[in-house]
């Protein structure tokens, strides 16, 4: 059945698949975008033109609790995806990063509970809140370890989710992906940085090689959001979604010089480590939860995704500053 749709940080990477993939179901969607004076609508404007007509964009900003009512009103689900997610940004503008994932998370939590229509919102946590893996694989026990002002202040927005099921019946489930890669992510990610360098010079530059993560496609992260919606079962509940398997960055480098048929050279750039107490060693997901309450598992293998994503930035290299460090 057709719902309207609020996606926040719909301009954002996995918010613009997301937004895709709720049109291409029939759902009429809204957009929450941060306002700019520059017409700006992020990864909206690359959206297919006939998703781009079938979306109607609102703007505002989370640390407004007025435009977030706004753009709630009338809503039966919301998906909330906005967010500051960059983790040297937090190193930095820590205060910045706590008012639009924690208060902004508030706004919203407190805008559906006032909707007389709201009939499910969806929070995005991320598994930077596990912290180094004290187990593998991960699952929804695991401790939280907040190693990062970022991760800290997704801990907070969890929190506040599973604070107002508990208190104020909200249906509130909170989906926790583990780390996302595809065509429409910026060079703050570490897959285009590598492709979009490698690319483009003899020599790539990175931080550390020895950090194990857990990638998965974007397409299918998009697919957790929407089962995570239709599920009953999953309100009050945080649900893990990832491939359940690991490399280090080292091995990532290695396989995507594979995709693009040359060795890759790498360098350390010391401005891309992070401080050794908040580097994150291993990130690997146990999906259990997500297949006994929705079904989901990973239909695209690593390296179909690593594809499709190769020929997305060797189409869009223009986009990226590779001799910048793109936080």
């Amino acid at each position: 059945m057709a719902k309207r749709v609020l996606v926040t940080g719909a301009g954002g990477f996995i918010g613009s698949h997301l937004v895709e993939l709720l049109v291409r179901e029939g759902h009429e969607v809204r957009a929450f975008l941060r306002y700019n004076g520059r017409d700006d609508r992020g990864q909206i404007d690359r959206l297919p033109p006939d998703v781009q007509r079938s979306v109607e964009v609102q703007r505002g900003d989370l640390k407004d609790p007025e435009a977030v009512r706004n753009a709630v009103n009338g809503q039966a689900w919301v998906f909330h995806l906005g967010a500051l997610i960059a983790i040297p940004y937090s190193y930095q503008n820590p205060l910045d990063v706590v008012q639009t994932n924690v208060v902004g998370t508030a706004h919203v939590l407190d805008a559906c509970r006032g909707s007389g229509t709201l009939e499910r919102v969806v929070l995005t946590s991320t598994s930077e809140v596990y912290g180094t893996a004290q187990y593998v694989p991960i699952d929804e026990r695991h401790p939280l370890r907040g190693q990062s002002p970022y991760a800290a202040t997704k801990i907070g927005s969890d929190a506040l989710g599973e604070s107002y099921h508990r208190a104020f019946g909200l249906p509130v489930a909170i989906l926790r992906p583990f780390n996302t890669f595809g065509p429409r992510q910026s060079a703050r990610a570490i897959i285009p940085t590598i492709i979009s360098q490698a690319l483009s010079k003899p020599k790539i530059r990175l931080g550390s090689l020895d950090p194990r993560r857990d990638l998965t496609y974007v397409k299918d992260t998009a697919a957790g959001f929407l089962a995570l919606a239709s599920c009953d079962a999953a309100l009050g509940r945080v649900v893990n979604i990832g491939r359940g398997d690991d490399l280090t960055i080292g091995e990532l480098v290695e396989k995507i010089g594979k995709i693009l048929g040359h060795s890759i050279e790498v360098e350390t750039d010391e401005s891309r480590v992070r401080p050794p107490a908040s580097e994150v060693g291993r990130l690997l997901a146990g999906t259990a939860l997500a297949q006994e309450l929705f079904g989901w598992t990973c239909r695209y293998s690593l390296d179909q995704g690593l594809e499709e994503t190769v020929a997305w930035v060797r189409e869009n290299l223009g986009l990226f500053r590779v001799d910048q460090y793109t936080t």
